[in-house]
């Protein structure tokens, strides 16, 4: 029987401040001031120099009289030594507030170094045994691509190449102060990227759709597949028009708010295709987004049953407007089917593991890792041999 939604409850509190829109970045110098005088730069691998947009941030730096420092270089799937050396950097010179110009991983990694600053040793104790995070320095983020949301949540991901671990945390502490979404910084994301941004943006609401009935209401469900809906329509667009200024301020702003915890507010299972796609980019260093559309619709095959079928009934008539009167096993069907059109045709991305020439022999450790042991307590409870079995359909 369904749980009463008044037998539910939840805090939800982001104190994000947005700057949505072109040309909010001359607003920086001013944000950036009111938490200190000595600045932190993280980037990543020089596509902000390429693009200008490096220097308009030096120029507000400047102009607002601050004392700048830098750490570049910060890769995909971040690694716990650009945290630490960012933290050190912290320490050393006293920074006061640390601004993330870049993507996720850019920003996922300046939300550990903020933590990093306030703890003695190796950071990748906090996540490997984690170590609450109870202070963080400032983070000011200047966002360069529509994809994990960062921007606007408390969570970061790292990685670690020596024990081929990629671990993820949420710590309140570590929620941006100020956020910086202008759309036409996206403009020069390669089709790719912009691709493997659109599939994150879609788990990342799935992940929050897939749950048991008492798990959500009403109001938020149709929240989600509007969010759903606006992605299956504009990531076309951003594709074959990638200045089209429409298409990349819905896909920012749909970015921000799959993730900032609206969304989940009554969620108490836990995700699925991430933790399991988090053991793929750990060893094989892939694209997060192109790992989550080669899992997602197998765990939707795999997950569908009698028991589960209502929510695969309303997620193909509500997003991909499926007709109604048919059988509820034809309709969740037809939204696989539909669901692997859109990331495999409309985006373009790897339907396979075989595609990207990963094969079978770490899915052992790969399924031990991802349920920890145990069991992943999603939409349908996942332990290591179903999690194996998801790996093999990838193939």
């Amino acid at each position: 029987m369904k749980e009463s939604i008044e037998n539910r409850s939840f805090i939800y509190d982001i104190p994000t401040k947005v700057y949505f829109g072109k040309n909010q970045l001359n607003n920086l110098g001013k944000e950036l001031s009111v938490y200190g005088k000595k600045v932190l730069l993280c980037y990543g691998g020089g596509s902000i120099k390429k693009s200008g947009l490096y220097d308009r941030v030096i120029s507000e730096i400047e102009n607002a009289g601050l004392e700048l420092f830098e750490l570049g270089g910060i890769a995909p799937n971040p690694r716990i030594e650009s945290v630490n050396a960012g933290a050190d950097i912290c320490k050393r010179e006293n920074i006061d507030v640390l601004l993330a110009v870049g993507g996720g991983s850019v920003l996922d990694c300046t939300k550990y170094i903020g933590a990093g600053a306030f703890y003695d040793g190796d950071a990748w104790d906090i996540l490997l045994e984690k170590v609450p995070v109870k202070k963080c320095l400032p983070v000011v983020t200047v966002l360069t691509l529509a994809a994990t949301g960062s921007e606007m949540d408390a969570s970061g991901v790292i990685s670690n190449p020596d024990t081929k671990d990629k671990i993820g945390l949420i710590f309140p502490a570590m929620q941006p102060k100020v956020s910086f979404l202008d759309p036409t910084e996206t403009f020069s994301v390669n089709k790719y990227q912009t691709a493997c941004g659109c599939s994150d943006i879609l788990s990342h609401i799935i992940e929050s759709y897939f749950v048991p009935e008492n798990e959500s209401m009403y109001m938020l469900d149709r929240f989600k597949e509007g969010m759903m809906r606006t992605l299956i329509n504009y990531a076309p667009v951003a594709l074959a028009q990638p200045d089209n200024y429409e298409a990349r301020a819905n896909l920012m702003w749909t970015s921000s708010w799959a993730i900032n915890g609206f969304t989940g507010s009554l969620q108490n299972c836990e995700w699925t295709c991430h933790p399991i796609e988090h053991e793929l980019s750990a060893i094989y260093d892939i694209t997060h987004g192109l790992g989550l559309a080669i899992l997602t619709p197998k765990w939707m095959k795999y997950v569908l049953d009698e028991k589960t079928a209502d929510r695969f009934y309303t997620y193909g008539v509500e997003v991909f407007g499926i007709d109604p009167s048919l059988s509820k096993m034809d309709v969740a069907n037809k939204s696989i089917e539909l669901t692997e059109d859109f990331l495999y045709n409309t985006l373009g991305l790897s339907s396979t593991l075989t595609e990207i020439k990963i094969d079978d022999k770490n899915f052992d450790v790969m399924a031990e890792k991802a349920c920890c042991g145990d069991v992943l307590y999603g939409f349908k409870p996942l332990n290591k041999e179903n999690i194996k079995e998801i790996f093999k359909m990838c193939l």
